[in-house]
């Protein structure tokens, strides 16, 4: 049926994937070209092209075009050691972040909440986005009490390992207290910053490490490419 017309699209292009004829890495034709190819309109074009997105086998990256996936997704392991360096690194990937802005804010009700601090009390917001092998996969915001880590985003610059940031304010170890994370439809300025189209989906996660004592240090949400990762919580030795 003609409704059904990007069903059709979407199975043609992933068997051209699978057999090879897709490589990795290389780029679809436009919009147009592949509505002439499949005798289709550009929305039935749209509609499999994104659904194809969704299952992470192309990447639709605004202002460059549609590439079919380089790689698998990224495998991300959720545990009480949870490191974002660590959790890349033994993959083979290289990550590297930037800091996009860093502000004074005073704490609502949940970053009190979550960092055990009063309703109110200054705090540091950071907000940074993450890259592996080059290509955006999160961003976003680190949350910490303004009294006891003063200069954190500039000690995160200098140092670049968090983990030595936190030893240098005599926190030698922490650990992931609570880790909740949902999906939910991606905004415009995400995909922006995730450099895929506003219709992925994105995975929100929100998070709090503490020092061994069990007292929080940081709060944080993040907000996943949903196409470019897998969260792993199968190590029960290690999840909280």
């Amino acid at each position: 049926m003609i409704k059904n017309r990007w069903r059709d699209i979407s199975a043609t292009i992933k068997q051209d994937i699978e057999s090879g004829m897709l490589e990795p890495g290389s780029r679809l034709p436009t919009e147009p070209v592949l509505a002439q190819r499949y005798g289709a309109g550009r929305h039935s074009v749209r509609r499999a092209v994104t659904e194809l997105g969704k299952e992470g086998l192309l990447s639709v990256e605004q202002g460059r075009g549609t590439f079919v996936q380089s790689r698998p997704r990224l495998t991300y392991a959720i545990g009480a050691r949870t490191r974002m360096r660590s959790n890349m690194n033994a993959q083979g990937v290289d990550v590297a972040s930037e800091m996009l802005s860093a502000e004074h804010l005073q704490a609502s009700n949940r970053i009190a909440g979550a960092l055990a601090i009063s309703l109110g009390a200054p705090v540091i917001a950071t907000r940074r986005r993450s890259f592996a092998d080059g290509v955006p996969v999160s961003f976003g915001t680190l949350f910490h009490d303004a009294n006891r880590f003063a200069d954190f985003p500039e000690r995160r610059e200098a140092m670049g390992s968090v983990s030595a940031v936190y030893a240098s304010y005599g926190v030698p170890d922490y650990k992931r207290a609570s880790t909740q994370m949902h999906a939910r439809p991606g905004r415009a300025d995400e995909a922006q910053l995730l450099s895929q189209h506003p219709d992925m989906p994105v995975i929100v996660v929100q998070s709090i490490d503490a020092d061994m004592s069990g007292r929080p240090i940081a709060y944080t949400e993040v907000i996943w490419s949903a196409a470019r990762v897998t969260f792993d919580i199968s190590n029960t030795e290690n999840n909280i």
